[in-house]
């Protein structure tokens, strides 16, 4: 383990296309999809801890699922969790977590990965994170681990790399979430790979990304040096954030800097984004059927079934639905209406208030 390697954990997303498991009141990384006996962000942050010091690991989300986080990470300090008083997206997000561990160790390299992210090939991936904390120390790189993508997905950043046989690919263009259309030529390309939202940098590299493209993010977090780690740092925190734009820093910084390159990995990712995402990978019965013990099935395929009261269930001359029942909720809707999960959200929203969602 090394001093100077830290971990951010990104867990402040509501991951409402995975409703009604996943609401804003505890969004999907606080919920065990795999029905392993852990959350996603339980299984993120032992993944981490088995390479990083406990101390370097620190968790970035919600003040509102502050409880959430104690329950689920029992025995993470204080000064690791950060908690943002308002959702501002990922820049806003990254910069605090950033400008705090280099008012401390501003020799640090770090680690910034989302909460809710599955990865099936553990060894790959901490080989690959060791490969990229190694050159993102010793050179001024914004590095992503990059995906091979097998679907033209609108939901992922796209990477285009320059072919050549570097480990570590310097970055020709970088999209974020393009249409269908333009999607299926990245594919056809074959030098396009997905972002998986994983980065590596050094703490003196994105901070200076911060300062060239996000010259506001930059000051409003540099002058939290002094408040960091000491008593005033909610009150700085509250403050900041009610400056900050809300940004990702993939369209803040990823896509406008020269210095990015992108390490391809095969380390068995998903983002688990949705409901079919979540149907490969779960087990699943003769009929493709991903379902727990208590459902029945007759003449069905290709379904998913998840409820959190009901003794029994059956299904019968269903294919490639969605059946989801979660507090007081029961949604039967096709598995792939992501698009539709959306507007439902919003129109229970609109009619329902916050209760459900």
């Amino acid at each position: 383990m090394n001093k100077n390697h830290y971990v951010i954990i990104m867990a402040g997303g509501t991951g409402t296309r995975l409703w009604p498991v996943s609401t804003s009141r505890k969004p999907k990384q606080f919920h065990d999809l795999l029905g392993v006996g852990k959350s996603l962000l339980q299984m993120t942050y032992e993944r981490f801890l088995a390479k990083f010091p406990k101390e370097n690991i620190y968790v970035v989300t919600n003040k509102e699922y502050e409880d959430l986080i104690h329950e689920q990470i029992s025995d993470i300090g204080t000064q690791q969790l950060l908690l943002e008083p308002y959702k501002r997206n990922t820049a806003p997000c990254i910069a605090y977590a950033a400008y705090k561990i280099a008012s401390q160790n501003p020799d640090a390299s770090m680690v910034i990965a989302p909460a809710d992210h599955l990865i099936l090939k553990e060894d790959i991936f901490h080989q690959s994170i060791a490969v990229a904390l190694d050159s993102a120390s010793k050179n001024d790189q914004l590095i992503t681990l990059g995906m091979h993508p097998n679907r033209p997905e609108t939901g992922y950043g796209y990477i285009q790399y320059i072919p050549d046989s570097a480990t570590i690919k310097k970055v020709k263009t970088f999209t974020e979430k393009p249409e269908i259309g333009l999607a299926q030529k990245f594919i056809e390309s074959g030098d396009f790979v997905w972002n998986a939202g994983i980065f590596i940098w050094s703490a003196k590299s994105i901070l200076q990304a911060y300062e060239t493209f996000l010259p506001d993010l930059a000051e409003i977090f540099a002058d939290g040096d002094g408040q960091y780690f000491g008593t005033n740092e909610n009150l700085f925190v509250k403050k900041a954030y009610t400056q900050c734009v809300n940004i990702s820093i993939d369209f803040g910084i990823m896509e406008k800097a020269e210095n990015v390159f992108v390490l391809l990995a095969d380390i068995g990712w998903s983002d688990l984004g949705n409901w079919e995402s979540l149907h490969e990978i779960r087990e699943k019965d003769e009929q493709d059927n991903a379902t727990p013990k208590n459902v029945m099935s007759f003449n069905a395929t290709g379904n998913f079934v998840t409820t959190d009261r009901s003794d029994l269930v059956v299904i019968q001359d269903l294919h490639d639905f969605l059946v989801a029942e979660q507090d007081g909720v029961l949604l039967i809707c096709r598995k792939n209406a992501e698009k539709e999960i959306k507007e439902i959200v919003n129109a229970v929203k609109a009619e329902k208030g916050d209760r459900f969602v």
